[in-house]
């Protein structure tokens, strides 16, 4: 089975070339991109299975690119930034990508933060492959597919994997460690509060008003239930 393609955007020469140095020993097979718009261009091409993305680009910054990408490319996207201020880092999340790492970082913490990436499920049993219904909302595990009153709804591969395990166990309240858990895998090491913003991301999708939910109940101090089945 090919491994993993990998697309690194970076501007800074020596930084790009270190990550891709220290991927490909890794095993993965890596293009590079130093811009916004050949990031594009090389993501449409290559359809890469996961993107690195540095925030701040020349001209078409990482922000724009994420945006852009997330109409076209269900890829993971890692997006690196300088900024430490968790506003940027939320920034980041609700504009498309999976997951940050805040420079100045180690190259062995990011291939371990990108082979955990891959390490995230994917493909599912035939028992869990049947349609879920859940009055206008229609999830499609074997198509990995969602639809909403007949609409389909692009998620990203975070999204819905929450969106999933939640409508798997209608009424079960699922804390944001046990999401990090059963989403992200149990050797993610970043923070619990990317489970919030895939979570308001995802609601917005779903057109699901956090003071009158449809799908997806907040549960003060708790986490997350998706609701009964009408």
């Amino acid at each position: 089975m090919p491994m993993p393609t990998v697309l690194i955007v970076e501007d800074e020469t020596r930084l790009r070339e270190l990550v891709q140095r220290y991927l490909t020993q890794a095993g993965f097979r890596v293009a590079q991109a130093a811009d916004g718009q050949s990031a594009l261009a090389r993501a449409r091409d290559l359809q890469p299975d996961l993107i690195i993305l540095d925030l701040m680009l020349p001209e078409l910054d990482g922000l724009a690119v994420c945006r852009q990408l997330r109409t076209f490319s269900h890829a993971y996207i890692l997006m690196l930034t300088a900024k430490a201020e968790e506003i940027d880092r939320v920034i980041g999340l609700e504009a498309g990508a999976d997951d940050y790492l805040v420079k100045p970082f180690s190259p062995r913490e990011l291939v371990a933060r990108v082979q955990a990436m891959f390490r995230r499920p994917r493909h599912l049993s035939s028992d869990e492959a049947q349609r879920i219904r859940y009055g206008p909302l229609v999830i499609d595990p074997a198509a990995h597919a969602v639809w909403l009153d007949g609409t389909p709804i692009t998620l990203t591969h975070l999204e819905y994997s929450l969106l999933f395990v939640l409508s798997t166990a209608p009424g079960r309240v699922f804390s944001r460690a046990q999401l990090l858990d059963r989403v992200w895998g149990n050797d993610y090491f970043g923070d619990d509060h990317v489970v919030e913003v895939h979570i308001a991301n995802l609601r917005k999708k779903l057109g699901d008003d956090p003071g009158r939910p449809r799908f997806i109940f907040t549960v003060r101090g708790v986490g997350y239930r998706f609701g009964e089945r009408p």
